[in-house]
């Protein structure tokens, strides 16, 4: 294994206490309560614009408003502190010790890239990464394997990993025919064993154990 490419949000990151927030603070402009975590992280894993338009259709927003309210919550999102955002346990001693063993690694998120980057900076993760591609880095976005194919490069196939959370991260490690490590405690929608997957793990602290490094 030469490469190991990640996704982001329920992967590396619990970011949804931050999306909540940014989302219900464009509900709040538009006057309608907050909602759950719960409700929140059952519209994450598709990107944000995809996630504006279930918040939407959840309220009953009408579908003519989504252009100025996608844009309005990646604006809240991409100036907000990411206070609430934090890594998954384990995550930072996982990423010392493959780059130490000179292993390129990147990150593949549906997240536009900017909020992306703002998320890894705000983490102090940002020095770990080669390659940060986000949900809008090119004109596909995951499950289509675009764009981890352009974060992988030159790499063999062979070499390398693609550890994510979510059916989503399964399906295109599986079109891109690269081999899939799936974390368990993310933000999956579906049963571990209907997702398909070549490792699984359910703490970063047995990452290394699992995969063989």
């Amino acid at each position: 294994m030469q490469t190991v490419i990640f996704d982001l949000d329920g992967t590396l990151v619990d970011s949804a206490p931050d999306i909540r927030a940014s989302v219900n603070v464009m509900l709040a402009e538009e006057g309608f309560p907050p909602l759950e975590i719960v409700t929140v992280i059952s519209f994450v894993g598709n990107g944000l614009p995809t996630l504006v338009k279930l918040v939407m259709a959840h309220v009953g927003i009408a579908e003519s408003e989504f252009s100025r309210l996608s844009a309005r919550v990646l604006a809240i999102y991409s100036t907000s502190a990411s206070t609430l955002t934090v890594t998954y346990d384990g995550v930072r001693d996982v990423l010392d010790e493959l780059t130490a063993k000179g292993l390129r690694l990147g990150v593949c998120t549906n997240k536009p890239e900017e909020p992306a980057r703002h998320v890894l900076e705000a983490l102090n993760l940002t020095q770990y990464f080669d390659t940060v591609v986000g949900g809008d880095t090119f004109e596909k976005r995951k499950p289509d394997p675009l764009p981890l194919l352009k974060t992988i490069g030159e790499t063999a196939l062979s070499n390398v990993l693609y550890v994510g959370d979510s059916e989503v991260d399964a399906e295109t490690a599986q079109r891109a025919g690269v081999t899939f490590a799936f974390f368990t405690e993310g933000y999956r929608k579906m049963p571990v064993d209907d997702i398909h997957h070549d490792i699984r793990f359910s703490k970063w602290c047995d990452f290394l154990k699992i995969i063989g490094e």
